[in-house]
């Protein structure tokens, strides 16, 4: 059961789980957009197709707050506000080592579509974080991140070049360990695409290790 943290006629937002797919893909596992269609179709008895717009994705294996757009006049104004960087999204994330207390990464990105990897390239996008650092424990940082820019994997890539990789990463920590991937997408920010407020929507830190570590 999807946990679902605010629904309105034009919103959407919920908790996304650790290991779901945003959308279809080859695995053919459930993902969280189908999911979210067959609600809104068995909760308000529609007919057809519902109309849901992604407008911002998380990678499979990391947890917590998306927002989804019930209409496309909401989709088309919150894809505005992604694309002029007035759409907040605050990350939780567990590394290895001792990061400064606070900083900016900034860097060029560039994804390989047939490994699906990131890499830092002059030939990639721009792309910046603003992180600060939130608790030390067993040479592991907890980090709180501003995701300035959207780009594949950058959370991931942007900590781990710096020889900071996260905490059971697969993809980017090569002395990885088992476990779900310490990230952990906190809070969302935004101007609603109707009323025009600021709005806000968040959650706890999850309860599983490593950042278990970090409760007081």
């Amino acid at each position: 059961m999807i946990n679902i943290i605010y629904e309105d006629n034009h919103l959407l937002v919920v908790e996304k789980p650790v290991g779901m797919p945003v959308q279809k893909d080859s695995s053919g596992d459930d993902d969280l957009l189908s999911i979210m269609k067959k609600y809104l179709k068995d909760k308000y008895n529609k007919p057809g197709n519902v109309y849901l717009g992604l407008v911002h994705r998380l990678d499979r294996p990391v947890s917590g707050v998306m927002v989804f757009a019930k209409t496309s006049k909401a989709a088309k104004r919150l894809s505005s506000q992604i694309a002029n960087h007035e759409f907040k999204k605050t990350y939780l994330a567990v590394v290895h080592g001792k990061v400064s207390d606070s900083g900016t990464f900034k860097d060029k990105l560039l994804k390989n579509p047939k490994t699906n990897m990131t890499s830092v390239s002059d030939k990639g996008k721009d792309a910046e974080l603003d992180f600060t650092l939130a608790g030390y424990k067993n040479n592991l940082s907890l980090v709180k991140i501003n995701l300035k820019t959207g780009r594949s994997h950058q959370i991931r890539v942007q900590f781990s070049s710096r020889n900071f990789p996260l905490y059971g990463d697969q993809k980017y920590n090569l002395k990885t360990e088992k476990g779900d991937i310490a990230l952990f997408a906190m809070a969302l920010e935004f101007t609603h695409p109707i009323t025009k407020k600021v709005v806000k929507f968040s959650l706890p830190m999850p309860k599983r290790y490593p950042f278990n570590l970090f409760e007081e």
